[in-house]
């Protein structure tokens, strides 16, 4: 039997070709996009429905910020950092790279529901103190879906972790429940210049095959 059912799937599956290649940080992002909201908004809901989980805890939050509720984020980022980094230090250089999230299409936000995996600690107490650390590998494996889900369809995107500076007022501003714990930010937007060539170190001294 074909593993492809239609024309149409066998160009999808071309674009797949080298996706981790193209899956880059890409910092110069533009307040566009080659796709719609409702593309955007397929990709998130594709990786919240089939990303894997430990035990199946799907434990999981995704927020998509567009519009005013994507400058508001960077707008509250932005006040937190100068609140923190105090009057007396140069802020010239950290409003300059808020600014430049700012200035992208959209940003999601990534977070673990802390009751779903206090939950699971509770049920499987043998395991208790793997689910914390076993909740953020399903964390980062949604970014990681998204990520490349996003270079595959030619949006640029990059990974932030202002978590422990702005989770307060991001519950706040976006009315969100604190059992959300938040993990990371992801700005995204049309690549308004390529990133440069990546450093990758050789590959036989990290990966060992045994026939």
């Amino acid at each position: 039997m074909s593993l492809f059912n239609k024309k149409d799937d066998k160009q999808e599956y071309k674009h797949l070709e080298g996706a981790m290649e193209k899956r880059r940080s890409v910092y110069h992002l533009e307040p566009k996009s080659p796709i719609s909201d409702a593309e955007i908004e397929k990709i998130l809901t594709e990786a919240v429905k089939f990303v894997p989980s430990a035990f199946n805890s799907q434990s999981t939050r995704i927020v998509l910020l567009l519009n005013d509720n994507h400058k508001k984020l960077w707008d509250l980022t932005k006040d937190a950092l100068q609140e923190v980094m105090g009057a007396d230090r140069d802020f010239a250089a950290t409003e300059q790279k808020i600014n430049s999230f700012k200035a992208a299409y959209g940003t999601v936000l990534f977070f673990e529901d802390t009751g779903v995996v206090k939950g699971l600690q509770e049920k499987f107490s043998s395991y208790a103190a793997k689910f914390p650390q076993w909740s953020e590998h399903t964390n980062a494996m949604h970014q990681y879906a998204i990520w490349t889900a996003f270079a595959v369809k030619g949006l640029g995107a990059s990974l932030q972790h202002y978590d422990g500076v702005i989770d307060e007022q991001v519950y706040e501003t976006f009315s969100l429940p604190k059992t959300w714990r938040l993990i990371a930010q992801m700005p995204f937007g049309s690549i308004g210049s390529e990133p440069g060539p990546k450093d990758i170190l050789p590959v036989e001294n990290r990966l060992i095959i045994k026939k």
